[in-house]
């Protein structure tokens, strides 16, 4: 079977932000597919709701045979095993994964949509991708994720993270 490299966003900021990201890389590894690639961690303004705290965020690249809704499905198990609630769109949580791209497929269903629909306007989730994958091209939007965050007006803080041992 083909492997088609998908790129997810993982976002936490509620908890034990840096653990919470490890262990679902570590069930993403184990259910859907191995990391192939990561970004560092990014700590980042919240986007939307902004009486929140700051969230931690890392891009991670897999390479699966999973269809997109079989990716969906176990990223949505992982996060509710993780301890996700989803109450407030765009509200605080504990984590959240998105599926960002699948390859180059343009999907349009109630349950997912990809690429994402609004990849292109948020920083912190360019910074950490074009890290990593400067070159891809958005599929629908013909530009690579360096002309996106070129382009990308939002002026949101997006800084690495540094880890401290208190």
């Amino acid at each position: 079977m083909n492997q088609y490299p998908v790129f997810l966003l993982l976002g936490a900021n509620l908890g034990e932000r840096e653990s919470t990201l490890k262990q679902a890389i570590e069930l993403i590894s184990d259910r859907i597919s191995p990391i192939k690639a990561q970004s560092q961690l990014y700590e980042t303004a919240p986007w939307g709701v902004i009486d929140q705290p700051a969230f931690l965020n890392q891009v991670i690249q897999i390479e699966t045979e999973l269809s997109p809704m079989k990716v969906l499905e176990q990223t949505l198990k992982i996060e509710k095993q993780l301890g996700r609630e989803r109450r407030l769109r765009w509200g605080a949580r504990v984590i959240d994964i998105d599926i960002l791209y699948y390859a180059d497929l343009v999907l349009e269903s109630v349950e997912l949509q990809l690429p994402h629909p609004r990849l292109h306007e948020r920083r912190f989730t360019l910074v950490p991708l074009t890290e990593m994958a400067p070159d891809f091209i958005h599929p629908v939007l013909k530009k690579t994720n360096q002309e996106l965050l070129n382009e990308c007006t939002d002026a949101s803080l997006v800084n690495v993270f540094v880890f401290t041992n208190n």
